[in-house]
């Protein structure tokens, strides 16, 4: 099965209450189909940014891009999910993570995990999160039964799994933390952790959506002097591995646009993520894609 385009943008950048509606309100005008949040300090804290993303808005479901399971007890995430699924209308989609910035967690008086460790607390949520969220006799409810979907964000074999076996949406981000910063995949890499998951997932029946994460959007009539300027951030790549890379969305609307359909046939993405300095740029190519 050929599954439907899908896009949302994360809304990284904070702002007061008229400026967030004033956001959301666009990135609904644009037909993005979700608006999502991060889970960081420094941004807007999640579950009030949902909420008011919601009451700003009509059509767009509302997620969260994803939350970093190291700040959260499991009963209480419940409760935070169950409460805001209820008030904006079973329009949530849940999306976890392990969380990967040991400044943030120092800051927050936490203690940070190494990365089984981590990858074990995830686990746990996620387990607890199905469970509480399926009681019917668990309060409070959510508006979706019989609870809302999970996105599952991660590479790692074990979050893979963890995926394959509990999750609606699995979130690639097409690379991985080193100390040295982000190392993005190459597309063959990319491609190999795709097939990590779907050997993981080929017993489960209807495959889950497949998202990714992608970091430029950038129209331009010369992809090879566009990327240029994004080459030292990846050392590690030719400026022909730069340009196949799924996660940079470099050229003309029509050529973005068809990076987006081979995408879908060789990994089997159908929903694109970006960040919110993208919002724009992104437009164009949605609808070149949802008319063609």
């Amino acid at each position: 099965m050929v599954r439907p385009f899908r896009f949302s943008v994360n809304m990284l950048t904070p702002a007061d209450g008229k400026e967030w509606a004033r956001r959301c309100r666009r990135a609904e005008e644009l037909g993005y189909d979700v608006i999502q949040v991060p889970d960081h300090l420094g941004m807007m804290a999640p579950f009030p940014a949902m909420v008011a993303a919601a009451a700003a808005t009509e059509r767009p479901r509302i997620g969260a891009f994803v939350l970093n399971a190291g700040f959260w007890n499991p009963a209480l995430l419940a409760r935070e999910i169950a409460t805001t699924d209820a008030l904006i209308g079973g329009r949530l989609e849940v999306g976890l993570g392990t969380g990967y910035v040991r400044e943030e967690h120092e800051r927050a008086g936490l203690e940070f995990l190494p990365p089984g460790g981590r990858v074990d607390h995830l686990v746990r949520t996620v387990e607890e999160l199905d469970r509480l969220l399926r009681d019917g006799d668990h309060l409070p409810r959510p508006a979706q039964s019989p609870r809302p979907p999970f996105l599952i964000g991660g590479n790692g074999d074990r979050v893979l799994r963890l995926a394959a076996l509990r999750a609606e949406v699995v979130a690639f981000a097409g690379g991985y933390a080193t100390k040295e910063g982000l190392r993005l995949h190459t597309a063959q890499e990319l491609e190999q952790r795709v097939d990590v998951f779907r050997g993981f997932a080929s017993g489960r029946g209807e495959e889950p959506e497949l998202n990714l994460l992608v970091q430029q959007v950038v129209i331009t009539e010369d992809r090879h002097a566009a990327v240029q300027e994004f080459l030292p951030h990846v050392p590690h790549l030719t400026e022909q591995q730069a340009l196949d890379l799924p996660v940079l969305a470099i050229g003309t609307v029509q050529e973005i646009a068809e990076q987006f359909r081979a995408a879908r046939r060789r990994y089997g993405f159908s929903y694109f993520s970006v960040l919110d300095t993208h919002l724009e740029a992104l437009a164009p190519v949605m609808r070149e894609l949802r008319d063609s």
